[in-house]
């Protein structure tokens, strides 16, 4: 299919994200998008940030700001942050939208017409101190079981038992550690999921190309103890979606809004909404994409999550679309990926462990940090990152493999033919290359397509390599001396590898491609034939020669971000 919808999934607002967040959705998803578009297909690359629920309002209370300033101007940090990781989304929108409020109450309305809404009375703790009712992991007590006197209302995190907030002994509001607590009475509305788990198991049987992680975290929540459970859809809070049946007010639920995960998945189609708007489109523009009345039957779905949003994306979100009868586009194709690590433990957001989305980007440019995420991506198991091998990985692959070709070929060509491609026949060395070439590029192809982006990166790299050797083979230094045309064939060459490896490696490695495509004063067509590509540079075809693109990683520095990001954050 020639139109692309990609999604990946929407960063939380109350904070700056690190590595292991960028590696399991972004930017892969930029990746992907990327590829496609530089094969010609049109794509719609949608994010946002979600910006509802508890954990917003106490970051925008720690900050000592209102719950919306807060978020607006987290919106903006993350999006200014997305820009200097060169994220390529058509649009980067909000979940606190108006567009986003209307799709939400839209939907739930819907559900409720098709009976798959149920009003549920529990009971929940109340704290007089703080005025709201409490969510259960911000009640903590002494659990009953092993004595943890930290343990919160839904888990202990001590014995890994799992609570009610009545269970604990002395229990407080973990906002304000208040013990002012009362059990009340309340309604919730519930997402009758239940009622739609075999239509939900039967769609998921249909997804045989679908990664086994995505499958089986689906199948497990389906399936295991009491199979797939009704979820409520609403909260006690201030800050949120107000309950609506559509247009229309909803008797009992005045003061409530939509739970988070009922509403953040809608910001999907909520905004491309929001860029129709800002491009000053009328409807039809976002309804193309995602309602299969209005032309998105034509259209290729694919969402990236990390592995602890899957259950979200595979029943949740599908039965809400599911449930409201009406032709909304589900997804085709789930990306998913395990966890990033980080050098011997865990990436810490609490401890400020790691290394966070803006540090990375004031100690080194996005490529390097592109480069080496995509090319050690966590697919098939959880992978870590160290910063040896991150060390190693840039030196090599990035300063030795492909910057030093690039610099070795156009100061060579400078110093004996000038700054424009010499006029120089190709010979059998050239032909041998081009087929190994043509192979080499439709498997990258294959992966790319396939979003096995491991082997990608790697087929990606076994390119650069391969030029590395033929020109190690040809020497055009010392065949100069003897033979200038033939040196001037094979300089002629490597000159239009360089325009290949620009347009091949621009989906992982952007700044870099674009400095080389503008270095070859050369265009980013596609090499859909090798060959052609390859002779593309016609001689005379003037170029300049770039700065070095990638400079090394030294020990002294290695030692000394290793050092800076082992424990706590300012």
């Amino acid at each position: 299919m020639n139109r692309i919808l990609i999604t990946s999934a929407i960063p939380y607002i109350n904070g700056i994200k690190h590595l292991g967040n960028l590696v399991g959705s972004q930017l892969p998803a930029d990746l992907y998008a990327r590829y496609q578009r530089g094969r010609g297909r049109e794509v719609m690359f949608i994010c946002a940030t979600d910006e509802h629920g508890t954990p917003a309002e106490l970051a925008a209370a720690k900050a000592g700001k209102p719950v919306d300033e807060f978020c607006a101007e987290m919106h903006e940090v993350q999006a200014e942050i997305a820009k200097g990781f060169r994220l390529s989304f058509d649009n980067f929108g909000r979940s606190s939208s108006q567009r986003n409020h209307k799709l939400t109450q839209h939907f739930a309305g819907k559900l409720a017409e098709n009976g798959l809404i149920e009003e549920v009375s529990e009971k929940q703790v109340y704290s007089h101190a703080d005025k709201r009712f409490l969510p259960d992991r911000y009640i903590e007590g002494t659990c009953p079981n092993c004595g943890y006197d930290s343990a919160r209302g839904d888990q202990c995190e001590n014995c890994t038992k799992q609570l009610d907030p009545t269970d604990l002994i002395d229990p407080r509001s973990a906002i304000s550690g208040s013990t002012d607590l009362e059990v009340r009475e309340t309604k919730h509305l519930y997402l009758k999921q239940s009622a739609l788990k075999d239509k939900l198991d039967a769609w998921i049987d249909t997804k045989a190309d679908w990664p086994v992680l995505t499958t089986s975290i689906a199948k497990k929540w389906l399936h295991d103890g009491d199979g797939l459970q009704d979820r409520g859809i609403t909260r006690d809070l201030d800050w949120g979606v107000p309950v609506k049946k559509g247009d229309e007010d909803w008797p009992g639920m005045e003061g409530k809004v939509f739970y988070v995960w009922f509403d953040a998945p809608i910001e999907y189609i909520a905004a491309t909404a929001e860029l129709a708007d800002e491009l000053g489109e009328d409807d039809s523009f976002w309804q193309r994409w995602w309602r299969t009345d209005k032309g998105a039957d034509d259209v290729r779905y694919v969402q990236f999550m990390g592995k602890d949003n899957v259950p979200f994306h595979t029943l949740s979100f599908p039965a809400t679309i599911m449930g409201s009868g009406e032709p909304w586009k589900l997804v085709d194709y789930i990306k998913s990926f395990n966890y990033l690590n980080y050098d011997g433990g865990q990436f810490s957001t609490s401890k400020g462990r790691g290394v966070f989305m803006d540090q990375a980007l004031e100690i080194l440019p996005a490529d390097y940090w592109r480069w080496w995420l995509l090319s050690h991506a966590p697919e098939n198991s959880d992978s870590e990152f160290t910063w040896e091998n991150f060390q190693a990985s840039v030196n090599k692959d990035l300063a030795d493999v492909l910057g030093n070709f690039v610099s070795r070929v156009t100061k060579f060509c400078r110093s004996k033919f000038g700054e424009e491609v010499p006029d120089g026949a190709y010979g059998e060395a050239e032909t041998a290359l081009i087929e190994d070439l043509t192979a080499k590029v439709r498997a990258y192809e294959g992966h790319m397509d396939a979003m096995d982006v491991r082997k990608a990166a790697q087929e990606l790299r076994g390119i650069w390599v391969a030029g590395n050797e033929y020109l190690q083979a040809a020497a055009p230094w010392a065949a100069f001396k003897e033979d200038p045309a033939l040196a001037a064939g094979s300089i002629r060459l490597s000159l239009n590898l360089i325009r290949l490896y620009a347009v091949l490696s621009a989906p992982f490695i952007p700044d870099a491609s674009a400095t080389l495509t503008e270095a070859m004063n050369t265009d980013a067509a596609w090499p859909d034939d090798v060959a052609a590509a390859l002779d593309t540079l016609k001689p005379g075809h003037g170029f300049t020669v770039p700065d070095n693109l990638f400079g090394k990683i030294t020990d002294d520095q290695r030692e000394d971000w290793q050092a800076r990001f082992s424990g706590t954050r300012d």
